[in-house]
């Protein structure tokens, strides 16, 4: 239900408020069902192994990793954002590195430059059934590119929420890469008349910058 009201998320009672693109939402509070899917255990692991981490650091290391936390921040929530601790700090790094397959860090890492992100439209065609996908690259990346994928959904369509790490960007020049695989193993083939949605982004160091987002349409065969 839609309510004319001061911005607010989170529970309350029986109620879940939420701040939605079109306003401000009241619904009635639901328990979710958790899937427990391997994506969701294998970041759950991450989170559990890297906070025990912590507790193995010496001082050092953790006054370290307190101090670069300083001016990191969480993601805004209705405008807001808080500090990050250099425990959250710690593990939201490691995390990120554990789902690219690099090892963990010990040390804080500085924050890096990032260059213009060159991951531009992605582009579906559709040959006798042969469906692929793949995405602009406007010159060969300075840094690591994870990509990540919605599940195909209709083509009218404009926002989704829920996107998944397929893995990094294919290695190459200049040019058209190929995501058809990563995108398939996790979602299987779209269908002709689906949309789907893609986000790049790059990481240094377990450091990301800011998403590019790219959709397009699977055509006809």
């Amino acid at each position: 239900m839609k309510i004319l009201d001061i911005p607010q998320s989170g529970k309350s009672g029986i109620t879940v408020s939420v701040q939605g693109r079109y306003g401000q939402f009241r619904r009635k509070l639901v328990v979710p069902k958790d899937p427990c899917t391997n994506n969701q255990v294998r970041v759950r692991s991450a989170m559990s192994r890297f906070s025990a981490w912590w507790n193995r650091l010496s001082d050092e290391e953790r006054r370290l990793w307190n101090e670069r936390a300083s001016g990191t921040h969480s993601r805004p929530r209705l405008g807001r954002s808080g500090r990050l601790t250099g425990q959250q700090f710690f593990v939201k790094v490691n995390c990120i590195l554990a789902s690219i397959g690099k090892p963990m860090m010990t040390t804080p890492p500085e924050r890096p430059q990032f260059p213009a992100n060159p991951c531009g439209a992605l582009t579906i065609s559709n040959t006798n059934g042969a469906i692929a996908l793949q995405l602009g690259v406007s010159t060969t990346p300075a840094a690591n590119l994870i990509v990540r994928g919605a599940a195909p959904c209709s083509q009218g369509v404009s926002f989704v929420r829920d996107f998944t790490i397929l893995g990094l960007l294919p290695a190459g020049s200049a040019g058209a890469r190929e995501i058809t695989d990563m995108y398939v193993k996790k979602y299987g083939m779209p269908r002709a008349g689906s949309r789907v949605f893609i986000r790049t982004n790059q990481e240094i160091d377990g450091w990301e910058d800011a998403f590019v987002q790219t959709t397009a349409v699977v055509p006809a065969g």
